[in-house]
């Protein structure tokens, strides 16, 4: 069997459906900063603005008095380097075969649940399973890095501080809902969060409670996860029953789960493979 890869080296960064709260530069941008000289200063007005914006203050104090910048995150947010592959290279260095063979698996083992999300959403199995394989190698990889932490520091970053500045706002609102503790929110360096890998902004848009525990759980929840990434392709158009290749009508709803052309077309291949 093929190694996997692990995908957390190369996170999918690019998926760019920006929430719809807080329209404009946040004022906390104006106190970014290149080393942690400053964090402590941006930490605080931040908190001032999350509060403006609805944010209760012990969910506040609870998730961001402790914590501290990370040089990690920065320096992996700054070498970003597979997107630049080859078609083959990034199927190769992605463990494709491994995930077709593994996808084919799972399709018959969750073969209830998949048709489910397919009655309901209209998703056929292989692209959820490509999905799912690409971003976390069937849940084996969800990340260890803590989220409000990860998604602080890139928001203090002078490089992308608006937009990650949204994306911590967001995680703090799926605290607020109830959805996960602080402490529960461990995934990718960038924030990404569950079993294929949500940005924040996207959980709150797109997650779905399909297991009916009351709580949409993307991290330890296989029915929310999978459901929940067919909600965000059914949510941006996707097609009953039309193809997801490249030319076809459902290839749109593939560009925005992620950016990249060499992403896109490697999620298309590894599907239809899995659901031949």
């Amino acid at each position: 069997m093929q190694k996997l890869t692990t995908p957390l080296v190369f996170i999918a960064i690019l998926i760019l459906a920006m929430p719809t709260f807080c329209i404009g530069a946040p004022k906390s941008t104006s106190l970014c900063g290149s080393d942690a000289g400053g964090f402590r200063a941006w930490r605080d007005a931040f908190k001032q603005e999350a509060i403006d914006l609805g944010i209760n203050r012990r969910i506040l104090d609870d998730a961001l008095d402790d914590i501290s910048y990370n040089t990690r995150v920065t320096r992996l947010d700054r070498n970003q380097k597979s997107f630049k592959l080859s078609f083959d290279q990034f199927m190769k260095k992605r463990g494709a075969d491994y995930i077709i063979k593994k996808g084919r698996k799972l399709k018959k083992d969750n073969a209830k649940l998949l048709n489910r999300i397919k009655h309901d959403y209209g998703v056929p199995p292989g692209i959820i399973l490509a999905i799912w394989g690409m971003e976390s190698g069937f849940g084996r990889f969800t990340g260890k890095m803590k989220v409000i932490r990860s998604l602080a520091t890139l928001a203090y970053d002078c490089r992308r501080s608006a937009f990650f500045t949204r994306e911590l706002i967001a995680a703090l609102k799926i605290v607020q809902q109830g959805d996960m503790e602080p402490y529960q929110m461990v995934g990718a360096w960038a924030g990404e969060i569950g079993q294929t890998q949500f940005l924040a902004s996207n959980y709150l848009k797109f997650a779905v409670d399909f297991d009916g525990d009351g709580r949409r759980d993307l991290i330890r929840s296989r029915a929310d996860a999978l459901a929940s990434t067919a909600n965000f392709l059914a949510s941006f158009g996707w097609m009953r029953g039309k193809g997801y290749q490249q030319g076809q009508a459902n290839y749109s709803a593939i560009k925005e789960w992620n950016s990249a052309g060499v992403y896109q077309k490697a999620l298309a291949t590894i599907a239809k493979r899995i659901d031949q």
